[in-house]
């Protein structure tokens, strides 16, 4: 009788152990994805690395018109816009924006905004501009929710705004936050080459997504 019920209580101890355990990594699991920092890994850190990865090449802003090659084309190393900080960060991890952009809308022209008088896709062009990505990253992409949450905003994650007069712009997430726990810097270009600046909430968003190719 006293082996049985010994036993019994060591049945029972184990029992509670494993039920502990497992709450604790229930909880250390959720804990884990409440923060944006460990929630967001793989390929959009890789992502959000490279865009930051731009920061250090000397860009001015220009919005010129460049012939370029097709696909993998770029505007000069020196050059380039906001959509050019995109371009360039996913094609560090071999996607090329201008070849996906390209394909659809020769499939699905009308999908995308007619803002340009164009009557066919232009292989140059489509690609670095704003409307169009917002377009391609809502066909193939996920469309996250707009809101002035810090925490909704995590590294790899792109980001469209309007400054106004017609004007958009768009960047990249990084893995850098601006102070500690709060919203994380954005890697762009609005004028002053391809820089990393805390400006999440400096502008009306307008679109918000993640892209996996």
């Amino acid at each position: 009788m006293v082996h049985r019920y010994r036993g019994g209580v060591l049945s029972d101890v184990r029992s509670r152990l494993r039920d502990m355990i497992r709450k604790i990594w229930i909880a250390l699991l959720i804990s884990a994805l409440a923060l944006p920092g460990m929630a967001q890994t793989g390929f959009y850190k890789s992502l959000s690395d490279s865009a930051l990865a731009l920061t250090k090449y000397k860009v001015i802003y220009d919005p010129s018109y460049f012939r370029i090659d097709y696909p993998n084309g770029d505007v000069p190393a020196g050059r380039g816009v906001c959509t050019d900080v995109v371009i360039r960060a996913y094609r560090k991890l071999g996607i090329d924006l201008q070849k996906l952009v390209h394909e659809d809308m020769r499939r699905n022209f009308d999908r995308y905004p007619a803002n340009w008088g164009l009557k066919k896709p232009d292989p140059n062009i489509d690609h670095r501009r704003v409307p169009n990505l917002m377009v391609f990253f809502s066909r193939f992409g996920k469309v996250l929710p707009i809101t002035d949450r810090a925490e909704d905003y995590i590294p790899g994650d792109i980001v469209c705004w309007n400054l106004g007069g017609g004007i958009t712009h768009i960047g990249i997430v990084s893995g850098i936050q601006a102070k500690p726990g709060g919203n994380f810097k954005i890697v762009h270009n609005i004028g002053g080459g391809q820089v990393l600046e805390d400006c999440l909430f400096s502008y009306r968003i307008i679109g918000h997504y993640r892209y996996g190719g």
